[in-house]
């Protein structure tokens, strides 16, 4: 677990280690793009440091999703994840949300891992996603990527 205190704040300058760290969950910048003109963004600092960021939006009533999340390859397996998660659904519970979803590939088996420990529950399967909406083949833990894995928790 992380020793020094992450703070969480809704973005105000897309620069580039912004993106840079949006695009390490998502490859796609035309669809992080989208999502950040739909969503809201929410950075996390450790001593002035960008560490993590994370995207939500609402996608029916009452419902919000977790589009993005991630954290700088530094900075992993420190609990900053978890921290973020967890403000992210505190963010949704104040938005007024029953429901708050997420999704992540087949083949990322540690945010699979991450998002149930924080009581998300797998939902359904999206076969094909990946190879449906990417140009270019993605590799994970020695698997490919191609089917969204989606999961929800009720709030």
């Amino acid at each position: 677990m992380i020793m020094q205190h992450l703070t969480i704040q809704k973005a105000t300058n897309f620069d580039q280690p912004l993106y840079e760290l949006l695009l390490l969950a998502d490859p796609s910048k035309e669809i992080v793009d989208d999502y950040l003109v739909r969503g809201e963004c929410y950075t996390g600092y450790i001593s002035g440091e960008l560490a993590g960021v994370y995207v939500i939006i609402t996608t029916r009533p009452q419902t919000v999703e977790i589009v993005n999340i991630a954290v700088k390859q530094t900075m992993q397996k420190q609990g900053i994840g978890k921290l973020l998660i967890l403000d992210a659904i505190e963010k949704a519970k104040h938005m007024g949300a029953k429901v708050i979803e997420i999704g992540t590939g087949n083949s990322s088996i540690h945010q699979l891992s991450l998002y149930q420990k924080c009581g998300f529950r797998i939902q359904a399967i999206d076969h094909d996603f990946f190879l449906r909406h990417y140009d270019e083949d993605i590799f994970e833990n020695g698997i490919q990527c191609r089917d969204m894995v989606r999961l929800y928790l009720d709030l």
